[in-house]
């Protein structure tokens, strides 16, 4: 895997500039979809994104508006302010808001290219392509323990399912009991029924239809890579 498994969104209402930020980052390997006004990036708060870069002044909603509510909803993800208003008092209600860095324009394209990079590191370490996991074209995103379908929409999973999703993956081709999956997820002092596997392998298929996670009989479950 490599590094356009990270998703960044650009929220900029001038257009040319959109434009000229977007190719400048799909250079460098990244998938960057761009959004004009603050409403319209609303609607993808749970595409999986790895990075906003958010202008200030957008016609309607605010990039200030915008940022409370990706941190309502995932406080984990970095933001990086641009703003043609070069005042501290931006950059520290910025700061306040939840943002990792702030730019103010004009600047240079490939400054932003150095500071995303740099801040996409922090975050995510030596890269995200060492933190996810393929399998039946789902990523798995170790680190945030969250499902991705190839669209990039995020699969709600409960944390017994995942847990177990990825104690298969980790084993991918190999032939799990109930027993192995309960001492690994529940754990040893477990005490109930093996059905409760059961249960969560039910779910997950329904969720995950595509992923090829084969019942064997007389030894439990596996998924087939």
């Amino acid at each position: 895997m490599n590094e356009t498994l990270f998703k960044i969104n650009l929220v900029e209402d001038e257009e040319s500039l959109a434009s000229i930020l977007k190719a400048y980052m799909e250079n460098e390997g990244w998938d960057v979809s761009v959004f004009h006004t603050a409403e319209e990036a609303m609607n993808y708060l749970h595409n999986g994104v790895h990075l906003w870069i958010l202008d200030i002044m957008l016609p309607g909603m605010s990039g200030y508006d915008l940022i409370k509510k990706i941190k309502e909803n995932h406080s984990e993800q970095p933001v990086i302010f641009i703003s043609a208003r070069d005042q501290d008092l931006d950059k520290i209600l910025g700061l306040e808001l939840g943002s990792d860095d702030y730019l103010a324009k004009p600047f240079l394209p490939k400054e932003l290219v150095i500071r995303v990079k740099k801040l996409l590191h922090r975050v995510y370490g030596a890269g995200i392509h060492e933190n996810r996991m393929v399998i039946s074209k789902y990523q798995l995103d170790v680190v945030r323990r969250k499902v991705f379908d190839e669209e990039n929409q995020l699969i709600e999973l409960t944390t017994k399912e995942f847990d177990v999703l990825l104690y298969l993956v980790e084993n991918v081709n190999v032939a799990k009991s109930r027993q192995d999956i309960l001492t690994e997820v529940w754990g040893q002092d477990y005490v109930g029924s093996d059905r409760a596997v059961d249960d969560v392998v039910r779910r997950i298929r329904r969720k995950m239809a595509r992923l090829s996670l084969e019942t064997v009989y007389g030894s439990g479950y596996r998924i087939v890579s």
